[in-house]
């Protein structure tokens, strides 16, 4: 698993491969950016939406349930100590009230939850180079 970002103009927009796929990043026009793209807080956000709904459904497929669909809305609260990231998941398709909690187990152990609720060690080597090109 490989990102390139490179910044880009004007302003904040950055470029990204994201294995093979172009993505565009950028601040909204509040913070100075052109709003090219998502902020980087919603990328992370876009990240633990995909994987609370790409994970349950493999579960279910395992399962053999029918063909569940989520619905997936988050939030990222800025509090005075942490950030909170609020997550409402409606499920169309569970097989009962079981299968409900189930998955509601299964959400709580994606591996993109467990990776925020855990953090992350960042290890950053920053040097100079001749010149940076976009990505891809």
């Amino acid at each position: 698993m490989k990102v390139i970002g490179v910044t880009s103009a004007p302003d904040f927009r950055i470029d990204i491969d994201g294995d093979g796929h172009a993505l565009v990043a950028d601040e909204p026009v509040a913070l100075g950016g052109g709003n090219a793209g998502p902020s980087p807080f919603v990328l992370v956000l876009a990240g633990l939406a995909a994987c609370a709904g790409a994970t349950p459904r493999i579960y279910a497929k395992r399962k053999g349930w029918p063909d569940i669909a989520l619905r997936i809305e988050l939030s990222l609260e800025l509090g005075e100590e942490r950030r909170t990231i609020r997550r409402r998941i409606d499920v169309r398709a569970a097989p009962d009230e079981a299968g409900i909690a189930r998955l509601r187990d299964v959400v709580e152990r994606t591996p993109v939850t467990l990776a925020l609720k855990q953090g992350f060690d960042i290890a950053t080597d920053l040097g100079s180079a001749p010149n940076v090109a976009r990505p891809g």
